[in-house]
């Protein structure tokens, strides 16, 4: 696999050199996308479905005619196709794939966007390390979570418009849609309150916190404190501005889509914009549904959520390739497993874990490469099978973080980010 290398000496110095600057986006796909049909399609063979190849702008990589777009940008990505996790329930899966840890263990383990979010954003940072953007975590919470990092690392969360319906959603917006509103709960003071007011209760709090916290510095107390501070300065900083899309003309708007997941995209980027570390989006719509789970209709399905990933991902990038922030910014897109080769008789695809696909792009990225092939039927990995920890322990060296940062458990536990062997040769 080649992972087992040390990581070149001169890499490791532009790593440190760049620092802070480096941000990553994930683009979480929950459900479990059909590899077969978006990065690794089998055309002529019974599995392979009605969906057809296109050339890419990178010779010899193809993928999903529906994602047309993003075929302009091959040069950024990286496409893995021999994800192998063995885990083939949604709860298990998910909590494997982002924590590299299969369920059941002793300690409660940090999701990788906490962990890298702890690792780019200074200590005493004003700015939240991870903001997550419709998150789907009721298919289990602590993988969504920043686990023994402690409550000061979860991430700060990004609502929709509950009214959306993401089946619903057209799959192009119209010049005449509205764009879905997203939204940080009580990010600003309610507006019945006065600058004058609000600075006496903040005066007020700092008091009663000095003399409450003198004696207890450590646990809740100080987790609670830190959060409030943080908080605090949020609402006080031109981060806020962030969230503000209504501040972006309306043919920017439209242009990442009018959907929950195109609108979640523009944030993103006006985050990374204004030096959040980290930020995740999901394409759920934060509606609590597996947009992914094709067990019936799968091709009607998915051929919409590519039309919905190609127009806001590849918007994503364009936009941070002319402002120069793709080079410092990794891109993930991924799911918890990937589709049966095998067509159900419902027309749907389901649960497979043995051999999928996922994509890094941007910043610290070889575009253009392709790791692991699986077999002419899609059935199993024939070349270079790449577990959870590989991928996680490749997007920390992607970011400039050393997978083998160890960080304690509350029992003081040397615990490190990732322990697999990262994909070298996917690393620019």
């Amino acid at each position: 696999m080649g992972g087992a290398a040390m990581w070149p000496t001169h890499l490791a110095a532009k790593m440190a050199a760049q620092g802070s600057s480096r941000k990553l986006i994930l683009l979480w796909m929950p459900g479990g996308p059909s590899q077969m049909d978006t990065w690794d399609l089998k055309p002529g063979h019974g599995n392979g479905g009605p969906f057809q190849e296109i050339s890419t702008a990178v010779p010899g990589m193809k993928f999903s005619e529906h994602l047309p777009q993003l075929a302009k940008l091959a040069k950024h990505l990286a496409i893995v196709r021999s994800m192998r996790t063995q885990e083939g329930d949604h709860s298990r899966g998910t909590f494997l794939i982002r924590t590299g840890k299969r369920p059941g263990q002793p300690f409660r383990y940090p999701a990788i966007p906490a962990a890298i979010a702890k690792e780019l954003s200074p200590p005493q940072a004003a700015t939240p390390g991870y903001v997550s953007i419709l998150p789907n975590s009721f298919i289990n919470p602590p993988a969504f979570s920043a686990g023994f990092l402690g409550t000061a690392r979860e991430p700060l969360t990004v609502a929709g418009n509950s009214a959306f319906d993401p089946q619903q959603a057209p799959a192009a917006s119209s010049e005449n849609d509205e764009p879905v509103e997203l939204k940080v709960d009580n990010l600003l003071p309610p507006s019945d309150l006065d600058s004058q007011r609000i600075q006496r209760r903040k005066e007020f709090w700092s008091l009663l916190q000095e003399s409450y916290g003198a004696a207890r510095r450590g646990g809740a107390p100080a987790t609670h404190d830190t959060i409030y501070r943080r908080a605090m300065q949020l609402a006080e900083s031109d981060l806020i501005d962030a969230f503000d899309l209504s501040q972006e003309p309306d043919d920017v708007r439209r242009r990442y889509g009018s959907d929950a997941f195109g609108q979640g995209c523009l944030m993103a980027r006006r985050l990374v914009e204004r030096g959040v570390p980290v930020v995740e989006v999901s394409l759920s719509d934060g509606l609590g549904g597996l947009s992914w789970d094709t067990h019936a209709d799968n091709f009607t399905a998915v051929k919409r959520l590519s039309e919905r990933l190609d127009r806001s991902w590849s918007q994503l990038m364009i936009d941070l390739e002319s402002s120069g922030l793709l080079q410092d910014t990794t891109i993930v897109w991924m799911g918890e497993f990937g589709r049966t080769p095998v067509i159900n008789p419902n027309g749907g695809r389901d649960h497979f874990p043995n051999a999928w696909s996922c994509v890094l792009a941007g910043g610290g990225v070889a575009g253009g490469a392709i790791v692991g092939k699986t077999s002419d039927d899609g059935m199993e990995v024939v070349d270079r099978p790449v577990s959870a920890s590989d991928l996680l322990a490749t997007i920390c060296r992607a970011v400039g973080v050393d997978p083998e940062t160890e960080n304690m458990t509350e029992d003081r536990r040397p615990i490190k980010i990732a322990e697999g062997s990262p994909l070298t040769d996917l690393l620019a």
